[in-house]
């Protein structure tokens, strides 16, 4: 059952222009062997139904790599938002959750080194940290919430398929896909740093963010006026395993911050040796 999204997601949609960034596939994961799809089709754009969900994203056809930026208590590194999740989204806005209850894995940690991911698991611990301190909780929520609705991750999708890869998988493109919106320095370019005083404008935020991605819009999300999350919107053309993601509008108009007066504040803790989502 779609449901309609809180907070963020409960604010009325509108229609934004089709302009789109092409962004390359990521690596595959070890395991079982994923649909091949020949010529496949643009999720959220189809003018017909597709029949084939391992090689077309639906009803989630719209995903959204979410970040954080916690203050409070601060988590990651000071010089790097962090990784909140990868969402499929309904083209409209609403969305699943929750699909597969038989597949809501509560065992990542385990799951990623049975696949060899020391590295990604590595990552992840730096990156995609949960602020009360409980990271494998937060995994796990993700991916039972948001990955388990993810039609081309199906178990059905795959060739020889190994129990538990799909989650691997899920994780994998998540991180890839992160590290290819280094929010931090997008915004750090533009004179737009963290600051007890200064405020920014939500164009300048929006500016700083779309000069990097032909111009389009991001979802903004603040708490108390202070920015805190981020969402980059990306349509799929073909599997998120091994399509193509490419950038797009929001579904909707979702954004939480006020026009003016955004806060940005700094992070306690030390800085990475180079910013998460860049490296």
């Amino acid at each position: 059952m779609a449901s309609s999204i809180p907070s963020l997601r409960s604010i009325s949609k509108f229609a934004f222009g089709g302009a789109q960034l092409l962004l390359g596939s990521g690596s595959r994961v070890l395991g079982g062997t994923p649909a091949t799809c020949s010529n496949p089709q643009l999720s959220c754009q189809n003018t017909t139904a597709v029949s084939d969900l391992c090689c077309f994203n639906a009803p989630g056809g719209q995903l959204l790599q979410t970040q954080f930026w916690d203050t409070n208590p601060s988590t990651g590194p000071s010089n790097s938002w962090t990784v909140h999740g990868l969402w499929p989204d309904h083209c409209d806005g609403t969305f699943d959750s929750n699909c597969d209850p038989n597949r809501a894995y509560t065992n990542i940690t385990s799951i990623l080194q049975s696949f060899g991911k020391t590295d990604l698991l590595s990552y992840m611990n730096t990156y995609w940290k949960d602020y009360q301190g409980d990271d494998e909780s937060f995994w796990e929520h993700e991916w039972g919430k948001h990955g388990t609705c993810i039609s081309t991750l199906s178990p059905s999708c795959y060739t020889n398929y190994q129990p538990t890869e799909e989650a691997v998988d899920f994780f994998q493109k998540t991180v890839d896909l992160f590290k290819t919106l280094p929010s931090y320095d997008w915004l750090s370019a533009a004179g737009i740093v963290p600051s007890t005083s200064a405020t920014y404008t939500s164009a300048q935020i929006q500016s700083a963010l779309g000069a990097n991605r032909g111009g389009l819009a991001v979802t903004l999300g603040c708490s108390s006026d202070a920015l805190d999350e981020i969402w980059y919107h990306f349509d799929v053309r073909g599997s998120v395993q091994t399509g193509t993601f490419v950038a797009t509008n929001p579904d909707g108009s979702k954004s939480t911050c006020p026009s003016t007066g955004i806060k940005y504040l700094p992070k306690s803790g030390a800085p990475a040796s180079s910013s998460g989502s860049g490296s």
